[in-house]
């Protein structure tokens, strides 16, 4: 167990030193390049950290008439849910490839292949290759009902 901990931490900090040397977030991605997030993230000193709250999707038809907003299928509100976070990333000078780590909640109802797809065009990609580290947890429901998926953002950015 401690010649465990003792490699975790050597390699570690042979990371971080080599992140912060660099002065580059460090990002380290696994074995299968499918995936398009990071197995951990590295920011080094001298980085602004944003911390941008759980956005949800906005209605694609507005409650009216005793009836509830629709929100649409994961996939329409997963690409809601980024057009959203993209509005406040904008305002504060961050974009996608900023983002060093990712929480995402999704209704027990949500599909999590379509919202994995819908990800898989913002992160890992040719336009923006870098990746965040993530967590995905299903949840019995969200704040707003009708709503399938809310996603928060934690991004880094040398000022």
């Amino acid at each position: 167990m401690r010649k465990t901990v003792l490699i975790a931490t050597i390699t570690s900090a042979l990371l971080c030193g080599a992140a912060a040397s660099a002065q580059d977030i460090g990002r380290l991605y696994g074995p299968n390049p499918a995936p398009a997030i990071a197995q951990g993230t590295i920011v080094p000193p001298g980085y602004t950290t944003y911390y941008l709250s759980g956005a949800l999707p906005s209605p694609i038809k507005p409650a009216a008439n005793g009836q509830p907003a629709e929100y649409g299928d994961t996939a329409a509100q997963t690409r809601s849910v980024f057009n959203n976070l993209k509005a406040v990333m904008d305002k504060m000078g961050v974009g996608y490839g900023d983002v060093v780590s990712a929480h995402v909640f999704l209704d027990q109802k949500a599909d999590v292949a379509a919202m994995n797809k819908v990800w898989s065009t913002e992160f890992g990609t040719a336009a923006q290759p870098n990746k965040p580290a993530r967590a995905t947890v299903f949840v019995h429901a969200l704040v707003v009902p009708g709503t399938l998926v809310e996603i928060e953002f934690t991004a880094a950015k040398k000022p």
